[in-house]
């Protein structure tokens, strides 16, 4: 039985004061997480290997929000895979709308770095989404089709239980983000589930963990977590306070039991 994920990016917040507040009032919180939750999170590069070295005891994940796809190299204010492992990553965000959008980050691009994640030992969490002008226009489902299948172009079914996909619709991301309904998070990610299953086959297709985020809160969450193609819960602002990201543990703990 597959373990719900409930996690959540910092994105560009917190200093360190703030990090070891965070850590020093989760690690109880984290300590009485049945079994059944997988937690994680992702947190500035500065400090991975501190909320690492905190939480790592507890079966927390801690990941980086995001690699270049070489190894080395002249690639002036990026990191490479091994680095971020280096530092205690297990997980590596890839392809989330900010950095598609502010970035330059590309689908080919989001490929490169999923393949250099597992090549490196690190489970990609690739984001796809919509915009607000696709779902307007009626290709929701084509659009995050179209980005998974070339996120996963040329990976082996072997490497496929390492792989983490995010259903993140861009109309839903940020501060004027509109909370997608129960509704239509489970319809994009059974949408994903489905093409995964034409491209893998059923068994191989159940193996990845499939995640909803996007303006998912208190409020919501246990909706959302109810859903039968959603595996786990990907968090924003809702959980960068050590008190909303013990309150959602709890919501989905209740689900759990």
């Amino acid at each position: 039985m597959k373990k719900i994920w409930i996690g959540s990016s910092w994105k560009m917040n917190k200093t360190s004061s703030e990090v070891t507040t965070f850590c020093d009032a989760i690690t109880p919180i984290l300590e009485q997480v049945p079994g059944t939750i997988q937690t994680f999170l992702i947190p500035p590069f500065p400090y991975v290997r501190e909320v690492a070295e905190a939480v790592d005891r507890y079966g927390t994940c801690v990941g980086v929000q995001n690699i270049c796809w070489a190894a080395q190299g002249a690639f002036t204010g990026e990191i490479s895979a091994g680095m971020a492992k280096d530092i205690g990553a297990l997980i590596v965000e890839i392809g989330h709308s900010e950095r598609r959008q502010m970035f330059n980050e590309t689908d080919e691009t989001v490929n490169r770095k999923v393949r250099a994640a597992l090549g490196t030992g690190l489970k990609p969490l690739v984001c796809v989404g919509d915009t607000a002008e696709e779902k307007r226009w009626g290709v929701s489902a084509e659009a995050i089709v179209r980005q998974v299948k070339i996120a996963l172009f040329g990976l082996s079914k072997d490497e496929l239980h390492n792989v983490i996909i995010a259903y993140e619709p861009v109309w839903a991301i940020g501060e004027q983000g509109v909370p997608a309904s129960p509704y239509e998070a489970e319809n994009g990610l059974y949408t994903i589930r489905q093409a995964l299953i034409d491209m893998f086959g059923e068994d191989k297709a159940q193996q990845i963990i499939l995640l909803y985020g996007g303006s998912v809160h208190q409020d919501n969450a246990a909706e959302l977590i109810a859903q039968p193609s959603i595996d786990g819960l990907f968090v924003g602002r809702a959980a960068w306070d050590a008190e909303g990201y013990a309150e959602l543990l709890s919501i989905v703990g209740c689900y759990c039991e």
